[in-house]
């Protein structure tokens, strides 16, 4: 049964233009916040900032419905686990934010003995935004950034299939 990733090389240059187009423009967020940067995610969804109008959807009711996951906050490696456990039960193509000192290197925290030296350790990283806490126009940059990494992706750069078959797309 033909897949995505295999088909993708036969895509035209318009037809991938459309497909990114529509993954760039319709994120559905799964935010995984541990600590106070979450607070600041949420002042980016309101209505000051209002990352809606990027074409980011707040809020997915679960890892299976989302598509990009902002990790913000301390994970401690009690933590990590569920982070890693959550990511996988996410589709394909997934993205993931680190958002904050915290969740990109551990902080203030990194050398204590319960604090995972960054969440990249864990879960591959697309975009980190740094800054503690990170103000609401850092994290609508971040997602400026990972939209411009998913309109220049090949179809088959994100699938497993091609992935764990050596495809190039």
């Amino acid at each position: 049964m033909p897949t995505v990733g295999p088909v993708s090389r036969l895509a035209p240059k318009p037809m991938r233009f459309v497909l990114n187009w529509g993954r760039r423009y319709s994120l559905w967020v799964f935010n995984f916040g541990l600590a106070c940067c979450a607070i600041e995610f949420i002042a980016t969804s309101m209505s000051r900032h209002d990352f809606i109008r990027f074409g980011v959807i707040p809020f997915a009711n679960g890892p299976r419905q989302a598509d990009l996951m902002i990790v913000s906050g301390t994970v401690t490696d009690k933590m990590a686990p569920a982070v890693k456990r959550l990511y996988e039960q996410m589709p394909d193509p997934k993205y993931v934010i680190s958002f904050g000192a915290c969740s990109n290197t551990g902080g203030p925290y990194w050398d204590s003995y319960c604090v995972t030296n960054g969440v990249d350790q864990i879960i591959p990283v697309d975009v980190y935004v740094p800054g503690c806490p990170p103000r609401p126009e850092a994290l609508l940059y971040g997602i400026m950034k990972l939209q411009e990494q998913i309109a220049e992706e090949k179809l088959g750069d994100r699938y497993l299939w091609s992935r764990s078959h050596g495809e190039e797309a």
